[in-house]
């Protein structure tokens, strides 16, 4: 699958450890996807992070790379999602 604009947003949310942004970008520097922006803080135990990154060098398609990050997610004890900017935005729209 194509994304439109080639951009996605990734969120990852769990118990705070060791190790969790380095695995997760670790899959997207696997797959050429470069990273826009992030924003990524710890609310008291819990990390909390989103992406907007760039899908257009990627060598994965949409499908496999939202596979392989959800299971370096449950790897790492977090859950990890990876929407369309389109689909992102029409889901949150007011």
């Amino acid at each position: 699958m194509t994304v439109a604009d080639g951009r996605a947003i990734i969120t990852v949310l769990g118990q705070d450890r060791v190790g969790i942004l380095a695995g997760i970008t670790a899959v997207l520097a696997a797959a050429n996807v470069n990273i826009l922006d992030i924003s990524q803080t710890i609310l008291q135990e819990f990390f909390t992070m989103i992406m907007i990154v760039d899908l257009k060098g990627s060598n994965l398609d949409f499908f496999e790379l939202q596979k392989q990050l959800k299971a370096r997610g449950e790897e790492l004890g977090v859950q990890v999602t990876m929407q369309q900017v389109d689909v992102f935005k029409f889901m949150h729209r007011i």
